[in-house]
């Protein structure tokens, strides 16, 4: 009895390591993140890539960046050109698809072109976290500043938004799209824009993503 008592329990032993590294294989790369997460980043002309060719744009920028630093996501270019925080709020429900893991939201540029009230675009830009909490997507929020030539009041109003929302809806958040340009001085950034001065050129979306970047490393770490 004591040997087949044994040999059962050496059986049954292997038979559950068996099962026990059956479910590992398949719920490993699930823990470990095998399967890339996705990205989208929901934006305007400067997210779409204008002017440049693909390769040289903010999205396969970004994505080639996370690459070398051993990230794997995949990042899908959400950007429409001419785009306000109108037109993002108004495509953000089908943008938000179920396999969306991250949002990064840089709208606001086209709402200044325009002397847009900073009430709406606060509204709209608030519509966009809403509906990415609804769906538990983590946000990355790029702010933006307004120029001085709409007025004080007119720029210390659009100035809060994006820091305001942040915090109210708890996002990650980069204060400029442009910040990764690094001068104080118009004319010394314009080497890193195209003759339109307001979209960069494909080394100006270099400095732009190493600086977003690490954000997005972070944005990447919170949804898993």
């Amino acid at each position: 009895m004591r040997l087949q008592s044994n040999g059962f329990s050496s059986y049954g032993a292997r038979l559950l390591a068996s099962k026990v590294l059956a479910l590992f294989l398949i719920v490993a790369p699930a823990v470990a993140g095998g399967s890339p997460l996705t990205v989208t980043a929901l934006g305007d002309s400067l997210t779409q890539g204008y002017g440049l060719i693909s390769q040289n744009g903010f999205v396969p920028q970004l994505r080639d960046w996370l690459e070398r630093r051993g990230r794997d996501a995949r990042v899908v270019n959400a950007g429409v050109s001419g785009d306000t925080s109108a037109g993002g709020l108004g495509r953000v429900e089908w943008t938000l698809t179920p396999d969306v893991d991250a949002l990064i939201v840089a709208l606001g540029g086209n709402d200044l072109l325009r002397g847009i009230d900073p009430a709406v675009t606060r509204a709209n830009i608030e519509g966009i976290l809403q509906a990415a909490s609804e769906a538990d997507v983590e946000v990355l929020l790029v702010g933006m500043e307004a120029p001085g030539n709409y007025g004080p009041d007119y720029k210390a109003e659009f100035d809060a938004i994006w820091p305001e929302l942040s915090r109210a809806y708890d996002t990650l958040y980069h204060p400029d799209f442009f910040a990764g340009l690094g001068s104080d001085r118009p004319e010394d950034a314009m080497r890193y824009m195209q003759p339109d001065g307001i979209h960069p050129n494909a080394e100006g979306v270099r400095r732009i993503v190493d600086s977003i970047g690490p954000k997005v490393i972070d944005l990447i770490e919170r949804a898993r």
